[in-house]
């Protein structure tokens, strides 16, 4: 210690290189802050975004936003958002009702209930009755049925010997004991309706049929060869379309696949006019997709005179896709209009913001349906075709020019910089109006295979994965053709018995190609998209 003339102390010299240790930690200190503040902020917002899907309301079926925004899928009706309850389900107050369906068609019984016999006579007179015909009333049952056929075939011989027996009942599995409605129904309630086969097991048993859930999974497997060549011919069918909506989702197949380290797969599907197509596949690379549409990456271009437009997220691969020439990307607007809300979501400040961003996405949505709707060349398709053009333009000027704010907050600027990323894919939706603005469509096709995933993880087999991406390619085919896909599969697999369990082929196949018109069919053609709600089925027809 140093002491001055007038009896002070001084503190000893200061140590250049404590200070800079010193500064040194303060420094990393601070970093480490702003990186804990960060992270803070971002679990934040995928805390906010979570809450929001888990037990908000979905933004895409309700009716107008309280941001005064309205959602791409609001109806264009007199009075909609106006003195009506969006939260309300069922049929509206003081509407038009249908009354009560008509059952006629089901399988009938009648039961005569009779007038007991002492009470045929008037208390008062003691005169007897005389009959004024009958009151007549309805129940609908429900039973399950499951019956034991017993085939017996007669056989007859001669003196020769020789012997002569009645053919043999066709069957779907040559040795198998199970008809071909039990099969269709079994692939009915396992994939269509997703439920495990100890449900169905269990199902059976309380109808008086004890079946090991091992016996149903090795029917699964001898079923799965009989439904390989139509699902091939709605495959190629569907990678010639002209317009496809195309989309993934997770799926776990939990067998050892030589090359593949986990259980993670992925379930593909592409959605065109006529046919839907799942896939399933241990990758998520662009080879999925050039392998479904024949394309060959390494020229980099179609065929001459084939094009392919192709609806979808902002995905990668559909990025990379899109690269190839003759490929024409249509991006999707409720993907960026998801962004928005987030934003607003996990930023209260950002709400203001986020439903002006709503607003001018639902201005665009209803331009678009008009667009779809009106007749070319008419003044309201002109009229249509003009507020479709303004609403662009607005989105247009309102992202430049919040982008060139220097106090935009880091979340709206990140919203903002995907949208520039994707401008081009999104306007490109000006070229086709008869091409719904989002992706809505393959994302409802996959709805029946999450609901599976839920109920039963996944598969626990390569070959099982393959047949429910199968089955899912059949039904989903049939329905977008108006074909119940029950009595559709029942009656495909009776084909495959006539066949003498094998599949069909030849005209015999071709009657179960639901885009061919048929003599009876009097299903209605499919409608015009449009800017089609995303809780709604919608029938995309392909570009002119």
């Amino acid at each position: 210690m140093m002491v001055c003339a007038g009896g002070v102390s001084l503190a000893a010299p200061i140590d250049e290189a404590d200070v800079a240790y010193w500064r040194a930690r303060a420094e990393c200190a601070e970093v480490r802050v702003e990186q804990f503040q960060a992270r803070v902020e971002e679990l934040s917002e995928q805390v906010a975004v979570l809450s929001r899907m888990l037990f908000g309301r979905s933004t895409e079926k309700t009716g107008p936003s309280r941001g005064g925004g309205v959602g791409p899928e609001d109806r264009q009706v007199p009075g909609a958002g106006r003195g009506r309850d969006p939260g309300r389900r069922g049929q509206r107050p003081g509407s038009k009702g249908h009354g009560r369906r008509d059952y006629s068609h089901l399988q009938t019984r009648e039961e005569i209930h009779d007038v007991a016999e002492a009470d045929r006579v008037c208390a008062g007179c003691g005169v007897v009755f005389e009959p004024l015909g009958t009151e007549d009333s309805e129940q609908i049952d429900w039973q399950v049925t499951i019956t034991r056929i017993v085939h017996r075939r007669v056989r007859c011989r001669c003196p020769g010997p020789r012997t002569v027996s009645a053919p043999v009942p066709a069957k779907p599995i040559g040795k198998g004991r199970f008809t071909a409605a039990f099969l269709a129904r079994l692939l009915y309630e396992k994939y269509v309706l997703g439920l495990p086969l100890h449900r169905i097991a269990t199902a059976l048993a309380a109808e008086g049929l004890e079946i090991a859930e091992g016996t149903l999974s090795g029917v699964l497997k001898d079923v799965h060869a009989l439904l390989a060549p139509l699902e091939q011919v709605i495959a190629t069918r569907n990678a010639a379309a002209g317009h496809a909506h195309a989309d993934e989702t997770g799926w776990r197949v939990f067998e050892q696949v030589e090359g593949k380290d986990t259980t993670r797969w992925w379930l593909w599907v592409f959605v065109a006019d006529d046919t839907v197509v799942f896939t399933m596949d241990p990758t998520r690379s662009t080879a999925v997709l050039a392998r479904h549409f024949l394309i060959d990456r390494g020229v980099g271009a179609l065929p001459e005179g084939r094009r392919l437009v192709l609806s979808s997220d902002f995905f990668t691969v559909y990025q990379s896709l899109a690269r190839i020439e003759g490929v024409d990307p249509l991006w999707c607007w409720a993907h960026i209009r998801r962004r928005f809300i987030r934003a607003g979501d996990a930023h209260p400040q950002l709400r203001y913001w986020r439903d002006q961003w709503v607003h001018r996405i639902a201005l665009l949505y209803l331009a678009h349906r008009d667009l779809a709707t009106t007749e070319p060349g008419t003044d309201p398709h002109r009229q249509a075709n003009q507020a479709f053009e303004q609403a662009l333009a607005d989105i247009d000027t309102a992202r430049h020019e919040q982008a060139a704010s220097y106090s935009l907050h880091p979340a709206a600027r990140k919203v903002l910089a995907t949208l520039d990323r994707e401008w081009d894919g999104l306007i490109r939706h000006r070229d086709f109006p008869d091409i719904a603005l989002d992706n809505n469509t393959a994302e409802r096709a996959l709805r029946t295979p999450v609901l599976g995933r839920k109920n039963y993880y996944g598969a626990h087999a390569d070959w099982a994965a393959h047949l429910a991406a199968r089955v899912w390619t059949i039904t989903a085919t049939a329905e977008r053709n108006h074909r119940e896909p029950l009595t559709f599969l029942t009656d495909y697999l009776n084909a495959c018995a006539q066949a003498g369990s094998k599949p069909p082929n030849g005209q015999a196949l071709e009657q179960f190609f639901t885009w061919l018109p048929t003599p009876d069919d009097n299903a209605t053609s499919p409608e015009p998209t449009g800017a089609t709600p995303p809780d709604h089925h919608a029938h995309d027809r392909p570009p002119p």
